[in-house]
């Protein structure tokens, strides 16, 4: 091959480099202004620069019409929670004067002479209006936990006094129904809300008095690295296997305990406040044995 045709094949090489690297520099530079206009976007100071013909400058209308779009659905969100905390407060404002006065006028009428089949009567309608007043209750707690009305605050404390005060609350309940309710002392922390969470404990333990005939319900705890870990443990009807998963739906009550009270929220509302801690639910059972539900709190 002549020196001609080695400074043409010179040349064509140093044009393929030349081409790849300003190809590069293009991609860089395309990127970083990419990384520009995110930047801008999570500060919200987002607004179109080039007005070319050229790729980016497409780009960045159609940017800039997504965060336009994104604004206008944040602010229809925002108008939506509005209207949902405007309505829970109306429905627990006008639903419990009713309520109160339902139960108010039961246990007058159980305090009247009468015959023994109308007496049956009040204290049906009295047990359901105490569910009914459970039910919303219930509906208006979880409805302000996931609208974001009520927000959890978390703070590293010791479980003893949270147990102990779960214990004092339901000792009286348990000894009606001739169940030893008892705990166990510990020293173990967690981080944790002491208000919403011993209501999500409450309603664990208030579904072992409901679902035990006789025995013994039993509150313990342990310290782990990451996590403190809260047992429940009773000797009830236990739980089928195919079922476990499913408890802790709203409303999910299994065929086996149709003719309990309960109207199937508290395991939800449990398992919503211990999520919203950071923590989760884990439960073991053996039906016709009893079962143990765990509560994992991070440290």
């Amino acid at each position: 091959m002549n020196k001609t045709g080695i400074v043409i094949i010179l040349l064509c090489f140093l044009a393929a480099i030349a081409a790849v690297l300003w190809e590069r520099r293009k991609i860089r530079k395309t990127m970083e202004e990419i990384e520009r206009m995110l930047d801008a976007a999570m500060t919200g100071s987002f607004s179109e620069t080039n007005f070319d013909e050229s790729q980016l400058s497409a780009l960045e209308t159609k940017f800039a019409h997504y965060l336009s779009a994104a604004e206008a659905s944040s602010q229809n969100i925002a108008q939506e929670k509005d209207k949902i905390k405007t309505l829970i407060a109306d429905i627990s404002h006008q639903t419990k004067t009713p309520i109160a006065n339902l139960l108010l006028y039961s246990e007058l009428l159980m305090e009247e002479t009468m015959p023994a089949s109308a007496k049956a009567n009040v204290e049906a309608l009295y047990k359901q209006s105490e569910k009914l007043r459970f039910l919303i209750d219930s509906l208006v707690k979880l409805s302000r936990l996931e609208n974001g009305i009520i927000s959890l605050s978390p703070q590293q404390a010791a479980l003893q006094p949270l147990l102990e005060s779960v214990v004092e609350q339901y000792t009286a309940k348990a000894s009606e129904k001739g169940l030893s309710l008892q705990m166990q002392d510990t020293d173990a922390f967690a981080v944790f809300d002491f208000k919403w969470t011993a209501e999500a404990l409450a309603n664990i333990v208030d579904n072992a008095i409901k679902y035990t005939e006789h025995g013994t319900i039993t509150i313990s705890a342990v310290s782990y690295e990451m996590f403190a870990r809260i047992d429940i443990s009773d000797t009830g009807l236990g739980i089928p296997e195919t079922e476990q998963a499913k408890i802790f739906a709203r409303f999910y009550r299994s065929n086996s305990v149709q003719k309990q009270e309960g109207v199937g929220i508290g395991l939800y509302l449990a398992r919503q406040i211990i999520s919203g801690e950071g923590g989760y639910i884990k439960v073991a059972s053996v039906p016709g044995k009893g079962s143990t539900f765990s509560i994992f709190l991070p440290k």
